[in-house]
Parts: structure tokens; sequence; C-alpha cells
């Protein structure tokens, strides 16, 4: 009878996913709409402030939502020391697509980076420009705007895998993260990621509901200052990572991507 009534119970969680995420999408599109007509009125540093802040509500009222629902529980308040602090790297694994919301909901300050393609995307890109996240045109470009932005009292949001873990326990990092601290002079704070859900993750199709609830928890690691060695310092935190990710056990029942 168990088993009878969670095979019953499948279509309505899948239902109730669904819209989670199509509520997501409407609220976005809302407030790029409301962006577009407050960018050309705000000035800067104004502009910059309430897009974040707007931003970060938005992904705080979908985990409310999501975990009012129970189909999702994020555990991520050790974010909260680092709320009101200027000046700081965000560095974390990114095993999830969900992974920004999560860190970004904590942290109303915090800019992240933006494909150069999804800035000209009229429906995405209102938002993002009025809370003055950067874009990837170009490594040189990239270095600078993030260090004028850290400079200006701003946090940075960051994943130096480049993409979703494709090979346990991380990737390996791409450059920039510990050359932007240095340019900067701002310290690196370490944050894992950790879960047993793949949902979301490389290969894991939007609509394929995984086993639930989905839990993600995210807890604070090691602080580094910066380095007169961008390069070497990489490769410490690319260590450091490899070892402090926790490979969580699966629930049961959870299917491969």
């Amino acid at each position: 009878m168990k088993a009878a009534a969670r095979w019953l119970l499948l279509p309505l969680q899948w239902l109730a996913l669904q819209q989670m995420l199509l509520f997501l999408g409407l609220g976005s599109l809302l407030w790029n709409a409301v962006a577009l007509l407050l960018y050309p009125l705000l000035p800067r540093a104004t502009g910059r402030r309430i897009g974040r802040a707007a931003i970060a509500a938005g992904y705080r009222f979908f985990w409310w939502m999501a975990r009012l629902a129970g189909m999702m529980r994020l555990y991520s308040q050790p974010l909260d020391t680092l709320r009101d602090e200027p000046g700081l790297i965000v560095v974390a694994n990114h095993p999830s697509m969900l992974d920004a919301m999560m860190l970004v909901a904590r942290l109303p300050r915090s800019a992240c980076i933006m494909k150069a393609s999804l800035m000209r995307n009229p429906f995405l890109a209102p938002g993002a420009r009025l809370a003055r996240y950067l874009r990837n045109d170009s490594p040189r470009g990239l270095v600078r705007l993030a260090v004028q932005d850290l400079q200006q009292g701003g946090q940075l949001v960051l994943f130096p895998e480049g993409t979703r873990t494709t090979v346990p326990p991380v990737n390996p990092f791409r450059g920039g993260v510990s050359l932007i601290a240095k340019r900067a002079g701002v310290p690196i704070q370490t944050v894992f990621i950790d879960t047993h859900s793949p949902y979301l993750c490389k290969g894991w199709p939007l609509w394929r509901l995984p086993p639930l609830p989905i839990e993600f928890t995210v807890r604070l690691g090691r602080r580094f200052e910066p380095s007169d060695d961008p390069a070497a310092q990489l490769r410490e935190l690319e260590a450091y990572f490899a070892a402090g990710v926790r490979q969580t056990p699966p629930l049961p029942g959870k299917r491969a991507p």
C-alpha cells in the first residue's frame, strides 16, 4: 500500500516542482520588466544596491516556498555571517544549477558573473544590468570589472570550476579568482555546498523529478588572504576543495543522471 501511495503521489510531486520553477521564471520576467524601467532612472550605486537586494529577496522567497511545499530543504544560515562584509570573494564548489541562487539569497551585496550572451538577452539582462552583475566578455575585462566592484564594497560569488561538477569531487579550477583577490586586495572565503541530490547537476534535465526532498547544506570553509602568487594559490584552493567536498550518500532509490 505504501509503495502504491508513493507512485500515486509522483505526478502531484512533479507538478508541484514544475509549478515552483514556473513561478520562479515568471517572477524573474516581472522583475526584469521593472528593472528595465529603473535602470535609466537610478544612479549607478543606488541601482546596484536595489538590484542586488531585489534578486536576493526573490531567491529567498523561492527557497521559502520550496521548503513550505516540502520539496526542497536548504540549510544556508552560516552565510548570514558574511552578509554585510564589504570587499569579499565567496568561492564555492558547483554541484547544481541552483548553487548561485543559494548563495545570492543570503548575500544581497553580491554580484555574479554572467555569460555575455545572457547579458544581451532582453528577458534576463535588465535585472542583471541594474544589479551591475559582471559580464565575461574577456578575461582581462572581467578581472577589471570584478576588482572595481570589490573595491567599491561589493561581494563577488565565484565558482572556479567554471561549470557544474562532472569529475568529482571538483573539476579542475580555472584561473581568475586568486588574481582578482590579489589586485583588489580582498580575501577569498571558501564555501562548501553539500548535497545527496542529483537534481540539476550536469546532465539532469529540468523536467525530471528527483528523489524528494531535495536537500542542500552550505557550510563555511577556510578564508584565504590575497597572495603574491595567484597561480600557486589557485592550486592550493583546488586541493582544499578536493579534500573538503563531502561525498554524501544518495537517498534510497536515487537514479544516476
